[in-house]
């Protein structure tokens, strides 16, 4: 199986792997490559994420994010994973599926950012077809939304190239680096993928 369980839900202990990325759970011992490319990436960032925090980058804000992960992921309330480069095992991103709602709904959130050394190389569109395979296959959800803001077209080619679709349009839904922002809303159905054998799922 490719999670443990605990008294209290899951851990997730899987690797996500697709054509040129591999992704895990974050762990305490990334926090050095964690910092150093948030920190050299920020003003790539900043425009697209809520408002940093005064400790944004310390050692004792990372130890809270992961536990927060840690936490989440036993109460299968959300999934986090940080991405590498399969060539050369860097740390380039991370990526959650957060807001796991089950019963009638069975949907989550996906949300990713790439360090500003790595964009433009098709990191980012490989990552979110391993955790699309992991949100359908292995979580059995039925639904992953994510919204834009409509000025990231980055973001937007990512989600259209793993076949989401637009769905609407929310006025001021996120509050982006202190300004409430519009926002593009986009869904990919399971039943929209059609397994093609390019992410593959292991537990190590």
């Amino acid at each position: 199986m490719a999670f443990l369980r605990s008294s209290s839900g899951f851990e997730n202990s899987m690797i996500l792997r697709g054509r040129s990325v591999w992704l895990r759970a974050p762990m305490l011992g990334d926090y050095a490559d964690w910092a150093e490319l948030r920190a050299m990436s920020r003003d790539h960032l900043t425009p697209w994420e809520p408002q940093w925090q005064r400790d944004e980058l310390s050692r004792g804000a990372y130890r809270r994010r992961v536990r927060h992960y840690q936490r989440e992921a036993r109460d299968d309330l959300g999934y986090a994973y940080l991405i590498f480069s399969e060539a050369d095992d860097r740390l380039i991103g991370g990526l959650t599926l957060s807001n796991v709602r089950r019963g009638v709904t069975q949907t989550s959130v996906l949300g990713y950012w790439i360090g500003k050394p790595h964009t433009g190389r098709g990191y980012m569109t490989e990552a979110v077809r391993a955790a699309i395979a992991f949100a359908f296959d292995t979580l059995h959800l039925h639904r992953v939304e994510a919204a834009t803001m409509p000025s990231n077209a980055a973001s937007i080619r990512v989600l259209e190239r793993n076949g989401f679709r637009r769905e609407g349009f929310a006025r001021q839904l996120l509050k982006i680096n202190g300004v409430w922002e519009d926002h593009l809303l986009h869904a990919l159905l399971s039943s929209d993928v059609r397994g093609d054998g390019d992410a593959e799922v292991s537990a190590e």
